[in-house]
């Protein structure tokens, strides 16, 4: 028995790594749509899809990685929260083609390029809307009768997950934005700079919106976060999100250019830590624990084997790509 315990701990440890590093990997690149609205120059958007070119479509790989490894891993929680979420999951899938394939045919044509850039940016837009909705669900809960869910076709739709689906959308925002502060330079990094400001203090306030809104939602989230001596553990997470808010104002004033993006990036760590306290041990939160959930341990088993060989390797060729394609983006160079 403590090994399956031992080995659903394992899986949840796996699936909550791959969903963060698609998160943060596949954030920024969905950010840099959501903010194309802001840069119309064509030089600009040029700039800013060469930024991201090499290793945008490695991205999602965690993506296939966090759902393929829920479903086998986990399945009575995918049989559950799959149809509890099919209308944002449909909408995050629309969005992630409708940006794919305007991504690509971008270069292609110059009469419509002005319909792909918009694309684009409609598809980063519902895809990270959809992402966080579909967080607001889960982390609100939802109806399971006899293992199977018992709710409506709309349950997913409530003030929360619409709060959640604004608020990733503005943290994805600050993430491109950042990342453009990075990749960027004269004109277009000074206009990152400035953006950056605004969505800093949109994403403290989306921040500080959900941790209070979350609490609220079931009496099991305020006991975690509020009662002795489990404040203890609790309590320096909002600390520590104050202290990188100040870091990263403080290299916003100082233009550091290679500081905002990792201090957004652990804005995210912190948030994505926040997250994992309120809902762990479940994975369908207030119903369903990991090990209510988890396959046989044989199954489990047998697929760790595989997914001790496969993240080293995708961690080895994504960090391989990043390494290549260091450094600043010039409006004369490209990767198309």
């Amino acid at each position: 028995m403590s090994a399956a315990v031992d080995l659903a701990t394992v899986w949840a440890f796996i699936i909550a790594f791959a969903v963060f590093v698609y998160v943060v990997m596949d954030g920024f690149d969905l950010g840099l749509g959501i903010l194309f609205p802001l840069f119309p120059a064509k030089q600009d958007r040029d700039v800013i899809t060469n930024s991201v070119a090499p290793v945008w479509d490695g991205n999602e790989t965690w993506l296939v990685l966090g759902g393929g490894g829920l479903m086998a891993a986990f399945p009575l929680a995918y049989a559950v929260l799959l149809p509890a979420l099919y209308t944002p999951l449909i909408a995050m899938l629309i969005g992630l083609i409708f940006r794919g394939v305007a991504f690509e045919f971008r270069w292609r044509t110059r009469a419509e390029r002005n319909l792909w850039d918009i694309a684009f940016s409609a598809g980063s837009w519902l895809a990270a809307l959809a992402q966080g909705v579909a967080l607001g669900a889960i982390l609100q809960g939802v109806h399971v009768d006899a293992r199977h869910y018992a709710g409506g076709w709309w349950d997913w739709l409530t003030p929360f997950s619409i709060l959640t689906g604004i608020s990733l959308l503005i943290g994805y925002a600050l993430l491109g934005a950042t990342w453009l502060i990075l990749k960027t330079e004269g004109e277009l990094r000074d206009k990152a700079y400035r953006v950056s400001w605004y969505l800093l203090f949109a994403m403290l306030l989306a921040i500080a919106a959900v941790s209070l809104a979350t609490p609220l939602l079931t009496i099991q989230y305020a006991h975690r976060w509020f009662t002795w001596p489990a404040i203890v553990l609790t309590a320096p997470v909002p600390l520590a999100v104050i202290a990188v808010s100040v870091l990263l104002l403080k290299s916003l004033a100082d233009r550091r250019d290679n500081r905002p993006f990792v201090l957004s990036l652990l804005l995210f760590v912190l948030s994505y830590a926040g997250l994992g306290i309120s809902m762990y041990p479940y994975i369908v939160p207030q119903s369903i624990t990991i090990w209510q959930a988890a396959a046989p341990e044989r199954s489990q088993l047998f697929m760790l084997v595989g997914v001790a060989v496969l993240i080293p390797l995708i961690l080895a060729y994504t960090g391989w790509a990043y390494w290549v394609f260091r450094g600043k983006v010039k409006p004369e160079s490209g990767y198309h």
